[in-house]
C-alpha cells in the first residue's frame, strides 16, 4: 500500500496525481514484456485466433485451409475431422506466444467444451504452433 502525506502547497493537485499515477506505472511496466511483438508475432496469433475460431465454429473447410501441408499430413484426415465436429459449447483461450525460431510462433492454448448432459466444463491444454509459409501468410503446422 502506497500513501503520500504532503503539507498544502501552490501545485495543488500535483503531489496527489503523482502519488496516484507513480505507483501504478511503476506496477504496469514489471508486467509489460521486455519487447513489443514485431509484425510477425501479431500475424502469427491472428492465424492462430482464426484457426481456432473455426474449430469453435465445427468449420472444418476453413480450419483445414489454415494448416500446413506438414500438419495435414501428421494428422489423418479422420483426426482433423473430430478434431473440427465439436456439436458441445465451446471456447478457447489463447496465452502469450513465443517465438521459437524465425518465423516460427508457439502459443499455449486451453480449449473449453461443455459437455450439455452434464453441464461439465472440460479444459484441455495445448500448444498451437504458428509458421511463415512466405509472403506474410502464416498456417498452423501443429494441430492442437
Amino acid at each position: 500500500m502506497h500513501s503520500c502525506q504532503f503539507a498544502h502547497t501552490e501545485l495543488g493537485l500535483l503531489p496527489l496525481l503523482l502519488c496516484v499515477t507513480l505507483p501504478l506505472s511503476a506496477s504496469s511496466a514489471r508486467n509489460r514484456p521486455a519487447l513489443a511483438p514485431d509484425s510477425g508475432y501479431v500475424l502469427a496469433l491472428a492465424a492462430a485466433d482464426h484457426f481456432l475460431q473455426a474449430w469453435q465454429a465445427g468449420d472444418l473447410e476453413n480450419g483445414m485451409a489454415l494448416l500446413t501441408g506438414n500438419a495435414k499430413n501428421a494428422a489423418n484426415r479422420d483426426v482433423v475431422e473430430r478434431f473440427f465436429s465439436n456439436p458441445e459449447p465451446s471456447g478457447y483461450e489463447i496465452n502469450r506466444g513465443k517465438l521459437v525460431k524465425h518465423g516460427r510462433y508457439e502459443f499455449p492454448v486451453v480449449l473449453v467444451t461443455v459437455s450439455s448432459r452434464n453441464v461439465q466444463v472440460r479444459r484441455r491444454f495445448f500448444s498451437v504452433v504458428v509458421v511463415n509459409t512466405g509472403n506474410n501468410d502464416w498456417a498452423v503446422d501443429r494441430l492442437p
